[in-house]
């Protein structure tokens, strides 16, 4: 059944807030704009800030390439919406623990980049508020989502991301939390009693997420929390380690990292400290018989038939770290052995033998020596899709001989054979163009492309197994919000959604 709004006006905005980060906002925000999707109206996720290295790319102004969050880019498909930069206008690109690059609609902004944090807010909030006011004329529903807690006293009179945001769009708004995590109750009740009155009445729902046991045990507790406070407890969702989504706040963990079928591969993903599209794995969690875990010390590579070398921000000082680790030398170790090894973008910069920066962008560095390559540094960043074909590809990676792949480039660095090594006859297999190669021995193999494990075609490819598509994750979802949330609550958030309030 399609609803569509009763009268004109902009669309009925709902925003998902929680007590903390990893409370499961990414997750609820998903699932709801999949719902909505589902009573046949017009959605679009917002997120006005969000600060992570897992990015997208996506359609900015006139069509040129953009980059937003990845977590608005799987809410956006969620959506049944085309992602575009107006979802995220503001991304955060942490470089180091006290500085990130700004992303604004898409594109690197130096010069916010430079600016003090708290200077910051208000000269972006004029593009946050005209891209919400924007995808609102465009929208029956807006999902948005907060970040971190509404509660941080410290940021409150610098907020362009929760209340402020929820203000502006007169948002109903759900705070949720994780009672994995003990003390929800409290959560839920100090970070309401820190809002200023005025902005309390915005907090429409509760809700209880990652509940393990038996609910009724509950009781009383969401009735005095409403006593309280008046709010009530919309949802009380239970634990699901295997949602089927990147988690969007860091790397996963062993609880959340379940096979389904016996071990037949076991993948090391070496988690540096600037780790970035570490989503793009999560299609491996999902495959049968295959084992993810993260690497952060030699230890973590022991049994592992393929090392990863990831994305990341800031490859030079990453490297750096993994050398500090041990992990150079049991990567090599691991490759001597016969075991695969594959870079992706930072990673295959990595791999080569030299990092050279000119322009100060990254770092000078010493390569892990695997593959004879170089890479240079550039002012310009490559934001693209792509599409491409390997070539034929030698053992052990051979299954991915003249498949076909579509992906996403994010990078400043440009890579190509080392001119001396070349000259004297080592040189690295080139399987796409400018964005792949594979080393003499076939055991490593680098490349710029994110997506690859994305790819159904390259999925059968190696492992001869799918994983479940993204459609059946977001109907899984939304089939949790049908099973999890009061169903009054949900009539009624359609009733605004159709009347455009």
């Amino acid at each position: 059944m399609t609803l569509q709004k009763t009268t004109p006006g902009p669309a009925h905005c709902v925003m998902v807030l929680g007590t903390t980060s990893g409370a499961g906002k990414s997750w609820l925000t998903t699932a709801l704009c999949r719902w909505y999707a589902r009573q046949g109206f017009k959605v679009a996720p917002f997120k006005a800030q969000n600060m992570s290295n897992n990015a997208r790319v996506v359609a900015g102004p006139g069509g040129q390439p953009g980059e937003i969050g990845s977590a608005q880019y799987f809410q956006a498909l969620a959506a049944g919406a085309e992602p575009e930069v107006r979802m995220n206008p503001l991304l955060l690109k942490p470089e180091a623990d006290t500085r990130s690059q700004v992303v604004l609609l898409g594109q690197v902004d130096t010069a916010l980049t430079e600016m003090p944090w708290r200077g910051r807010s208000e000269k972006v909030w004029p593009a946050i508020a005209r891209t919400l006011d924007a995808l609102r004329a465009d929208h029956d529903v807006v999902v948005i989502e907060g970040a971190g807690s509404p509660a941080e006293i410290n940021l409150h009179a610098s907020d362009i991301v929760n209340l402020r945001v929820a203000r502006h769009a007169q948002a109903e708004c759900l705070l949720v939390t994780d009672i994995d995590r003990g003390g929800a109750f409290a959560h839920l009740y100090g970070t309401w009693a820190l809002l200023p009155e005025d902005e309390r009445p915005y907090i429409q729902g509760f809700v209880l997420n990652k509940f393990r046991g038996d609910a009724s045990l509950l009781a009383p507790g969401p009735e005095m929390l409403e006593q309280l406070t008046g709010v009530p407890t919309v949802a009380v969702v239970p634990m699901n380690w295997q949602h089927g989504l990147p988690e969007e706040d860091g790397v996963f963990d062993d609880r959340s990292a379940g096979v389904s079928g016996a071990v037949h591969t076991r993948i090391a993903v070496v988690a540096y400290p600037r780790i970035s599209n570490l989503d793009e794995f999560q299609p491996l969690k999902n495959v049968p018989g295959v084992r993810l875990n993260w690497a952060r010390s030699p230890a973590d590579l022991d049994g592992a038939d393929w090392v990863i070398l990831p994305g990341s921000k800031a490859t030079a000082a990453d490297l750096a770290w993994l050398r500090a680790q041990g992990l150079d030398q049991a990567v090599a170790r691991h490759a001597e052995r016969g075991g695969r090894v594959l870079g992706v973008c930072g990673g295959l910069q990595m791999l080569g033998e030299a990092l050279i920066d000119t322009q100060g962008i990254d770092g000078n560095a010493p390569g892990l020596g695997l593959l004879p390559l170089v890479t240079t540094f550039e002012v310009e960043k490559t934001v693209r899709h792509t599409q491409a074909r390997f070539a034929e590809v030698a053992a052990p990676w051979a299954a991915l001989s003249q498949v076909a792949l579509q992906g996403y480039e994010i990078h400043h660095g440009q890579t190509a054979q080392h001119p001396a090594m070349a000259a004297a006859g080592d040189v690295a297999r080139e399987l796409i163009p400018g964005l792949a190669w594979q080393s003499a021995n076939g055991r490593v193999l680098g490349l710029y492309l994110h997506g690859l494990f994305e790819d159904a075609a390259v999925l059968q490819a190696l492992f001869g197994a799918d994983a479940p598509t993204l459609e059946q994750v977001f109907e899984r979802l939304a089939d949790q919000v049908d099973q999890c949330f009061d169903p009054a609550w949900l009539q009624r958030s359609c009733e605004r959604a159709r009347a455009g309030r």
